[in-house]
């Protein structure tokens, strides 16, 4: 029986597992999806890769970035985009290779596309983590001009902080997209710290979150008027994508 999972930590917010063990057992595909919830990335060979019939893994929050130098080959995008999210295992007898791969940016961009309206030309990208990087590699084929916000300014990166943020500012960006895990479930009561009294109904504002539906983030935008998107589309285009990739 083929084993495809989940690398990650933690991963009790996850919907991948329930996600493809549903599909398995609606096609009648011989085959599991294993969470593989490691502490640190270095126990990702002995941990994950020694897994019997390994085909395949999704990657979440922190290993996008840190599972790259356990890869024989990255594909275009993901090189572009810094970022794997997507993992495609290859065996030719005793020999096993990884490809990264990144599907996030189908699953952001197709679940993006419909909401966009022609005040969207600058957008906020809160978080400068692994799937921020997928937010930006879509606006920046988007033509929509982006600027990264995180917790600590860093003038040589062009990285705004959050005490940095004006609600003219914010006025400015009518798309803003949360990229980091505030108020991602059990920890619901938190979200990113910005003037969301300058939030207006011409914002779109999008949470890679999915669960819960409805975060403090998009709730705040929502009661000022914006037009708001959670994570699951993105999550579910992306799933899509990665079970094409393990089986092309």
């Amino acid at each position: 029986m083929k084993t495809y999972g989940l690398l990650g930590y933690p991963l009790g917010h996850s919907f991948s597992q329930e996600y493809f063990t549903k599909k398995f057992t609606a096609e009648n595909i011989e085959a599991q999806y294993l969470n593989f919830q490691i502490e640190d990335i270095s126990m990702f060979p002995e941990k994950v890769l020694s897994i019997p019939n390994l085909s395949g893994l999704n990657v979440t929050i922190p290993y996008k970035q840190k599972v790259m130098q356990f890869l024989d080959e990255i594909d275009e995008t993901a090189q572009k985009v810094g970022a794997v999210n997507v993992i495609k295992i290859m065996r030719n007898a005793d020999k096993m290779r990884l490809r990264g791969c990144n599907s996030d940016v189908v699953g952001f961009e197709n679940s993006l596309k419909p909401l966009l309206k022609p005040q969207h030309t600058q957008a906020f990208i809160l978080g400068t983590g692994g799937a921020s990087k997928a937010v930006r590699y879509v606006l920046e084929k988007l033509n929509i001009s982006y600027q990264f916000v995180s917790r600590n300014a860093d003038a040589v990166n062009n990285i705004l902080s959050y005490s940095q943020l004006t609600p003219e500012l914010v006025d400015r960006h009518k798309l803003i997209v949360n990229c980091t895990p505030l108020g991602m479930s059990p920890k619901i009561d938190a979200c990113p710290d910005i003037p969301y009294s300058a939030i207006s109904g011409e914002h779109l504002c999008f949470d890679l979150i999915y669960n819960p539906e409805e975060t403090l983030f998009l709730q705040k935008a929502r009661e000022q008027g914006a037009v708001t998107k959670n994570g699951l589309d993105m999550l579910i285009g992306q799933a899509v994508r990665a079970w094409e990739i393990w089986n092309e």
